[in-house]
């Protein structure tokens, strides 16, 4: 448990209770359960689970193109900003016991002075985050359309509706995609603004076999469309070839031109039939499965906590677990101790206390 949830051996007062061997009793385990999230080894927890999960360990794998978004080049302080933003998120929903669909909707942020510019919200002092309340209809407010996981799931080049959707349903939804047939290949945005994205995977998805697969998450890609390679709101894309041209020159000096070319266009359908314009509607439809959200997060959980994947042996763990926590909507913490308290995790049943049997 100490792994687990600190990175680090079990420290004095773990040690007595397995001493004591009263630590698998169901009380016992939680309040210490509960001790170690709050302690300082924590950080290592949500710090090493985001990374895993949310592949935050990913945050400085492309560096953005400066040709295309020269305003983000060389600010590392955003890059960080950004990381931080989506860990103190996590532990805010663990201290706070949010319900899971804040995975997907809430009306506040974390934000400093650079996320604030970054997001367009009223401005701030100081590289502290704090929380911070969301304009009604704020396209931000919850994990996935945070900066980092948007940065994340681009290349700092452009944007992908296949990347981006294949990741939140995978991510968050619990639905990964079958491999793609190794004779297509992949679609390429084109930056030079000849073709939008949309009718690039048109064309691509002409074969029904392609169509059919696409389906699943393309048009939750297409609902992040309207965030750039770094999560900042975009109505048109950017390209180096066609549109009205914008000519300045960046922090580091150096003269840049790029072109605001064609609109973009969030809307779509998702498989069962329901549509959508824009992020704000898909957030209301993804809400609507809080409990495939939890099922997802249990079985992330689990991989991290244990190391093995969910087998077929787990399942009605889980599903019993998730039947628990339905009653409070699937509350973030409350999903994490039932986790700690199962089979899946102690490789045995809870022990009752001494005294308590009948």
């Amino acid at each position: 448990m100490s792994h687990f949830l600190g990175n680090t051996c079990p420290d004095a007062e773990l040690k007595s209770h397995v001493a004591d061997g009263d630590l698998l009793q169901p009380t016992v385990l939680r309040s210490e359960t509960e001790r170690l999230l709050k302690a300082e080894s924590s950080e290592a927890f949500v710090n090493n689970f985001t990374d895993y999960w949310l592949s935050l360990k990913d945050i400085r794998r492309d560096e953005p193109d400066a040709r295309l978004y020269p305003e983000y080049r060389f600010d590392d302080y955003l890059i960080d900003s950004l990381a931080m933003e989506t860990r103190t998120f996590f532990r805010y929903l663990l201290e706070q016991n949010l319900p899971i669909t804040a995975l997907v909707q809430t009306d506040f942020i974390f934000a400093n002075d650079r996320l604030a510019r970054h997001y367009d919200l009223p401005p701030l002092e100081g590289s502290k985050l704090r929380r911070v309340a969301l304009p009604a209809n704020s396209p931000y407010g919850g994990l996935i359309t945070q900066g980092a996981i948007l940065k994340v799931t681009a290349n700092g080049t452009t944007t992908s509706p296949v990347i981006r959707g294949a990741w939140i349903m995978e991510r968050i939804m619990g639905e990964p995609p079958p491999p793609p047939p190794p004779s297509v290949p992949a679609v390429e945005p084109d930056i030079r603004g000849a073709k939008t994205i949309r009718d690039q995977l048109a064309q691509h998805t002409r074969d029904p076999v392609c169509a059919n697969c696409h389906a699943r998450f393309d048009p939750v890609g297409f609902a992040l469309e309207n965030y750039d390679i770094m999560g900042a709101w975009r109505n048109r894309y950017r390209s180096l070839g066609q549109g009205e041209k914008v000519t300045g020159i960046d922090r580091a000096g150096h003269d840049y031109a790029y072109f605001i070319a064609g609109p973009v266009d969030a809307g779509g359908q998702l498989r069962d039939g329901r549509a959508f314009q824009n992020i704000r509607e898909l957030k209301q439809l993804l809400v609507q499965n809080p409990r495939q959200m939890a099922r997802n997060f249990l079985q992330q959980l689990t991989v991290y906590a244990t190391g093995t994947p969910v087998r077929f042996s787990d399942r009605p763990v889980i599903e019993s677990i998730l039947d628990q926590c339905e009653a409070e909507r699937y509350r973030v913490r409350d999903l994490l101790l039932a986790l700690v308290q199962s089979r899946i995790f102690l490789g045995t049943e809870p022990v009752a206390a001494k005294g308590s049997e009948s």
